[in-house]
């Protein structure tokens, strides 16, 4: 704020914030909304936070005297960002300042986030991104909120997002504003995650663009719907066993199937890459051979695998020779977002 608007309006807030969040893997899949207004889940979805993987965002927050005169500005990785993917959230959280104040406020919103991975890659870089961005809002307003209002905002921007608020595994069902955690990052101890990250080119279309595709157009979306229920059942009573011989089929069968949903659209929506179908067979040759690993994806190219800690450099050599340019990365389950 300039010192001529310090000295017009000497009680204006200004503020600060600084978070950090992980992005989380979805085992059992959310695609497609129930309310595309409030980006509601179509469908319930089962995930883990991901530790390796680190978005960390800092906001400030700069009162201004109009609201025509708040001016919001984000840069994620040094890039400014179109200011539409961002307006839904920013009026929810302007939102939440004039209830918990009691009282109207205009801001100017600037945003700086950076992470350690490809963003709108297909490595739920949204989910982290709106997750630390909810709980640095929140601390530049001067507002303590609980979790549950954090989580629910986060959702505003990236439905994936409101599971990205806890750390460990986590639940969002259809319809819901929030997620709801499961369990902590210390829960599975030996259970690890290895991201294959084989293109760092933004994915083409977003996925809100090809949920939306999907939903008007794929003859199989209504299937889906119902699918998913029980598959979302069979794999938390898996999960509350610590199975991974009885989730890992079902985590298979959900990216399959939302996959399906995706090539009967018309015209289809494939994120699939050559290199991407050579690491689903290689899992299907290191589960032949008695290697316990189940993969997944997400929409784009990148694939990732679940397995137990012993296991993993059987993976890694495997994954080396068939991709050797691939990026690869151990996960554990993560952290939940917090505040820097």
């Amino acid at each position: 704020m300039s010192e001529n608007s310090k000295r017009q309006f000497p009680n204006a807030a200004v503020g600060r914030g600084e978070a950090r969040a992980h992005p989380n893997l979805a085992l059992i899949k959310y695609w497609g909304k129930s309310d595309s207004q409030k980006n509601l889940p179509a469908t319930p979805s089962l995930a883990v936070t991901l530790d390796s993987l680190v978005t960390q965002t800092t906001v400030e927050l700069s009162a201004v005297a109009e609201e025509d005169q708040a001016i919001d500005l984000v840069r994620i990785n040094g890039e400014v960002q179109p200011k539409n993917r961002f307006e839904s959230f920013f009026s929810a959280f302007r939102e939440i300042v004039v209830a918990e104040k009691n009282q109207r406020e205009f801001y100017s919103i600037q945003v700086s986030s950076h992470s350690n991975y490809s963003s709108s890659a297909g490595l739920a870089s949204s989910a982290a991104g709106f997750a630390a961005l909810s709980l640095a809002c929140f601390q530049a307003a001067g507002i303590r909120a609980d979790i549950q209002k954090m989580s629910s905002l986060a959702r505003v921007g990236s439905a994936s997002a409101a599971r990205s608020i806890w750390g460990g595994f986590t639940q969002l069902e259809s319809g819901y504003e929030t997620a709801e955690p499961l369990y902590d990052e210390h829960w599975w101890r030996d259970l690890r995650i290895v991201v294959v990250e084989l293109d760092e080119m933004p994915k083409n279309p977003s996925s809100r663009k090809a949920m939306e595709h999907t939903r008007l157009s794929s003859p199989y979306y209504s299937a889906w719907l119902d699918d998913s229920r029980k598959l979302m059942d069979a794999a938390l009573s898996a999960l509350a066993e610590r199975s991974l011989d009885k989730l890992g089929p079902l985590i298979r069968l959900s990216y399959l199937r939302m996959f399906a949903t995706m090539f009967a659209a018309n015209p289809p929506i494939i994120y699939w890459k050559p290199a991407s179908l050579r690491v689903i067979r290689a899992c299907e040759t290191l589960r032949q051979d008695g290697i316990g690993v189940w993969e997944t994806m997400d929409a784009g190219p990148q694939v990732k695998l679940l397995s137990l800690e012993h296991n993993v450099p059987t993976l890694l050599a495997a994954l080396s020779e068939i991709e050797p340019d691939a990026r690869l990365r151990v996960c554990r389950p993560g952290e939940a977002a917090c505040l820097l």
